[in-house]
């Protein structure tokens, strides 16, 4: 299935302000994540960018950005703004949107994020991984999934998200990973939604999909990408990419 990879990315930012522009060894961190959407090879790579600035550093390792309006609410709005540029003419019916904040992404969670729109029903695709720490169980900052997942399978639907531990009982749980792949006409439905009561009260913005009768379904892989939120986040970036 034919992907356009698109990677949001804009300079505002509470906790590591011009965020996108670290350093990391050679690099900003925006064109790290941009090398390997790159290495995927699951389509063309572009950066929807909310700043100038980020747009030269794309252009100048050899990408292609477009920039977006920095007043845009969301990287899905700013996924979508750039996708609608680069093609107007809707030949890519699947839009992945690859957070832009995650440097030690591996290349193959890109490809895995398109597996379960294999089937026609599922609106947009995720990826999970089993949680294997025990600190992360009870970190809010680590987003969980409630995903119907059978015995052997790899792919199931995904029913809710939240910062707490869910589901309850004993089993595995499964930390979410920040990648979407979108159909199309999904992407153009959710820019149009409404933020939704379960949405602002969990800060999750995959919740309003689903309060909108949306279908999700995520793709279990088992390697998970550092998100880079805090100073001390990047300097582990840098230690884990060889910088440190």
């Amino acid at each position: 299935m034919p992907a356009l990879i698109v990677i949001p990315a804009r300079l505002a930012a509470t906790r590591l302000p011009n965020k996108p522009l670290a350093m990391i060894g050679d690099a900003p961190m925006i064109v790290h994540v941009w090398r390997r959407a790159v290495q995927a090879n699951a389509g063309p790579v572009i950066v929807a960018a909310g700043d100038q600035s980020i747009a030269d550093a794309i252009t100048a390792a050899g990408g292609m950005a477009i920039l977006t309006d920095p007043a845009l609410p969301s990287g899905s709005d700013r996924v979508h703004a750039a996708a609608e540029a680069y093609d107007p003419a809707g030949k890519f019916d699947i839009i992945v949107n690859v957070q832009g904040d995650l440097p030690t992404l591996e290349p193959v969670l890109v490809a895995a994020s398109v597996t379960p729109l294999a089937d026609p029903s599922v609106d947009i695709a995720t990826v999970v991984a089993r949680i294997t720490l025990e600190e992360e169980l009870n970190d809010n900052a680590v987003v969980k999934a409630a995903l119907s997942l059978q015995p052997g399978a790899k792919v199931g639907p995904a029913l809710y998200f939240s910062r707490n531990l869910i589901p309850s009982g004993a089993g595995d749980h499964y930390h979410h990973i920040g990648i979407y792949a979108f159909r199309r006409a999904a992407l153009r439905r959710f820019v149009t939604l409404k933020p939704t009561v379960l949405e602002l009260r969990e800060r999750l913005e995959q919740l309003r999909a689903l309060e909108n009768g949306m279908r999700m379904a995520a793709a279990l892989v088992d390697t998970i990408p550092l998100g880079v939120d805090t100073p001390a986040d990047l300097d582990r970036a840098r230690k884990l990419l060889g910088f440190g």
